[in-house]
């Protein structure tokens, strides 16, 4: 199989990486040619422009940011074969697989997230998300799941809507609070000596904040400004950061202490319906194979 990849940034790196290894063709394409230049040595794959990259490939991976994406689809999209199947890996779905239903007539097209950064070795026990619109893409999606799976990678399908609500939540409140658990700590003082003498929680705590704030900002200010529901669930968290500190200013013990063992039982009871369902799901799968 030949695949071309659009943007040589780290994921474009990582899916170079991954391909070669599966044995397949790979030819990558880019704006900057510094990259390109370091994805040719250090893979000795071949390289040239958007256009030419798509013809005679099989399947087309875009792997640039969401910004970017409408340019490089109506850049390629008249070059787009029938037997071609195009995918972008952005982290918000319902915005690309619209632009790609909008210009890419001919071939397949389907809205992919691999739920992981460039530091991953490879895919085992790591998260894919398609988002397929038609007959033709849910075909493709349930054949691509399979042989992921055959790989021990894990694989969900569902609409770009409920994607991009569910990463709001997953991806978009976890940045959201590293970015200001950082600036909190920051401003507040005595950063290093706190570090210092950190315990197990804060330890983990300081970590998120640290690894987000050192993220890339594009990518980050992408999720914020995109995501569906990130406005929901973080003017949530707000509401509820509120009432936690209210009791805390009332010095209300008691009441504290109530709120902390509901949100106990709720945990609990959500966990608990949770791992009931995964066990009914799993005895399923076992009788489906039998």
């Amino acid at each position: 199989m030949r695949v071309a990849i659009i943007g040589a940034g780290k994921m474009g790196r990582w899916f170079t990486k991954f391909f070669l290894e599966e044995g397949d063709s790979v030819i990558v394409s880019s704006r900057s040619k510094e990259k390109l230049l370091k994805i040719r040595d250090e893979f000795g794959v071949e390289t040239t422009d958007n256009v030419n990259a798509v013809k005679n490939a099989d399947r087309v991976l875009i792997c640039v940011p969401i910004e970017n994406i409408e340019e490089v689809v109506k850049e390629i999209h008249s070059h787009i074969q029938p037997n071609q199947v195009v995918m972008d890996i952005c982290s918000i779905k319902e915005i690309p697989v619209k632009i790609m239903h909008k210009y890419i007539k001919t071939g397949t097209t389907l809205g992919t997230h691999p739920v992981f950064g460039p530091g991953v070795k490879n895919i085992k026990n790591q998260n894919f998300i398609f988002t397929p619109i038609s007959n033709k893409e849910k075909v493709f999606a349930k054949k691509f799941k399979s042989w992921l799976e055959e790989r021990q990678a894990n694989v969900f399908i569902m609409s770009p809507r409920k994607h991009d609500e569910l990463m709001s939540v997953v991806l978009g409140l976890p940045h959201f609070l590293g970015l200001v658990v950082c600036d909190t700590l920051l401003n507040y003082g005595n950063f290093l000596e706190t570090k210092r003498v950190a315990g197990a929680s804060y330890k983990v705590l300081l970590t998120l904040a640290e690894a987000v704030a050192s993220e890339e900002t594009e990518f980050y200010t992408s999720l914020q400004m995109n995501l569906p529901e990130i406005e929901k669930i973080e003017g949530l968290f707000f509401e509820k950061s509120r009432e936690w500190l209210n009791l805390v200013r009332r010095k209300d013990r008691l009441a504290f202490a109530n709120k902390m063992e509901l949100v106990k039982t709720k945990l609990m009871e959500v966990n608990s319906n949770y791992a009931k369902s995964y066990e009914v799901m799993h005895r399923f799968l076992e009788a489906t194979k039998s």
